[in-house]
């Protein structure tokens, strides 16, 4: 005769140690926040030990849930975006375990959930999921670590997140995309889920929604940026020192190095706590100062016009008094393609593909046209793949200096150089490139990993977590073309 028995539960002091194990990897996300918000910290040392003293356990735990309920999700959002702490995997894991695990969960809850979520997604995902349309199974794969082997299913009353999810991939300007209430209609369809808002398949569709949303908006920023930037340089070169800004809410006659700045410091307008209104105003700002620098190449290109008339005289053909403005008196960011595309000679061989080779060709297409239907600026086709560049790396091409902007430069270069031998190896057979490619890749790997350390022990925080990440992607992509 057998005795039945229910599952115990787990030791007391087996509990204890796993609540602890995650109170120390949260502790310095936590230390970090009360140091840039002002509040007080009751604690001297700044690393938790291994195993803490019963007292200890009990203040560091009431003091992280006091934390929880006095930070709201754009303050999280602010410092994780900002340092090296949205860098760690674990941590991040461990903070939004600790929210989900809440028994009654709050609409800041929901909010730090669904922020932490997509921060992870954009941490984890492989950089060779950045390149096409990310599909639902691609989150579940992803977000496996936190949310468990979940099979993407198609929700009702999710439906709106998919609607709006086929809309982002027609979108060719920052203007259009803001004529949506995309970010107020994906805010009405979470806060109506209620308690179903927590089912797994629903969060796999909110992070799916939120990556591509924000994708969309920071790829179609930074090509109004580059052409900005672009259209700066151009005003800069004809000794031009002032412009009129009023549609950016500046003066009527602005200096150029103001105008130059305000272009240089733009941030994303994620850091601070946002709505569909907040957004739209940053936005519009943006849009304001391109249309003033458009505005003044106007007036340049016609002024360099008329002074070519007048030059000519009135005996000149009539084909030259009425010349029109042509594309080469403008930057290259607001020429046609056709304008600003080279057509080899006749009998003349492409350039080889090699590492300098990859880095002008990017520099050439991010400073070039706005983007044509299907392509934005941030996307760069090299050897026919193309190449999806972050924010920071567009900036270290098209307006940065410095050994932490040539350190970008070189790893989207290698990356690029990896990406389209490994696409003509597996189309074409073509592994001499390939093999060049993985030498110069590995090479370049090596030396910014050594940059990362470098930066780190500057307490360079910024550039450490671009290089960090931009240096993963390389390696990803050289793990995909040993495999080959």
């Amino acid at each position: 005769m057998s005795n039945l028995s229910t599952p115990l539960a787990p030791p007391a002091e087996t509990l204890r140690q796993t609540q602890w194990a995650e109170a120390r990897s949260v502790f310095p996300i936590y230390l970090a926040l009360a140091r840039q918000l002002g509040i007080h910290i009751p604690f001297a040392q700044r690393h938790l030990p291994e195993t803490p003293e019963l007292e200890l356990f009990s203040q560091v735990q009431t003091w992280l849930d006091s934390m929880d309920k006095r930070v709201i999700v754009y303050q999280l959002r602010h410092l994780l975006q900002m340092t090296t702490l949205n860098a760690s995997e674990s941590s991040l894991k461990s903070l939004i375990e600790r929210h989900l695990r809440k028994g009654t969960k709050t609409h800041f809850d929901r909010d730090k959930i669904d922020f932490l979520l997509v921060q992870y997604f954009a941490l984890c995902a492989p950089a060779k999921i950045y390149h096409k349309r990310i599909e639902p199974h691609d989150v579940a794969e992803v977000m496996k670590p936190i949310l468990g082997d979940v099979a993407p299913a198609k929700l009702v009353w999710c439906e709106p997140l998919e609607q709006m999810i086929d809309a982002l991939h027609g979108f060719r300007s920052l203007r259009e995309i803001l004529k949506t209430n995309f970010i107020e209609q994906g805010r009405r369809v979470k806060e109506s889920a209620g308690g179903m808002f927590y089912d797994p398949a629903a969060l796999l569709a909110f992070i799916r929604f939120n990556f591509l949303l924000r994708r969309t908006l920071i790829e179609l920023m930074h090509a109004d940026l580059i052409a900005i930037r672009s259209g700066i340089t151009h005003l800069e070169k004809a000794d031009l020192r002032i412009i009129d800004g009023h549609r950016a809410g500046l003066s009527a006659a602005e200096p150029i190095t103001k105008v130059r700045r305000l272009a240089d410091e733009w941030r994303q307008p994620f850091q601070k706590e946002y709505t569909e209104r907040s957004v739209n105003q940053a936005f519009e700002k943006l849009l304001g100062l391109r249309a003033d620098v458009e505005a003044a190449l106007e007036k340049l290109a016609a002024k360099n016009s008329d002074r070519l008339v007048i030059e000519a005289g009135d005996d000149a053909p009539a084909e030259t008094q009425k010349a029109p403005v042509h594309e080469s008196t403008l930057p290259p960011a607001y020429r046609s393609l056709d304008s600003t595309s080279e057509v080899p000679k006749k009998g003349q061989a492409p350039p080889a593909l090699d590492f300098e080779t990859c880095m002008e060709q990017i520099w050439e297409q991010l400073i070039a046209t706005p983007p044509l239907p299907g392509r934005t600026m941030t996307t760069v086709k090299i050897g026919g793949t193309r190449i999806l560049l972050s924010s920071w790396e567009v900036t270290a091409f098209v307006s940065e200096t410095g050994i932490a902007a040539e350190d970008l430069r070189r790893a989207v270069a290698a990356r690029a150089m990896i990406s389209s031998a490994t696409t003509n190896a597996k189309e074409k057979g073509h592994t001499f490139a390939l093999d060049k490619a993985l030498a110069v890749g590995r090479v370049e790997a090596s030396r910014l990993q050594d940059r990362v350390d470098v930066a780190k022990s500057a307490k360079d925080t910024e550039a450490a977590v671009n290089l960090g990440i931009s240096t993963k992607r390389l390696l990803s992509a050289l793990d995909e073309a040993e495999k080959l």
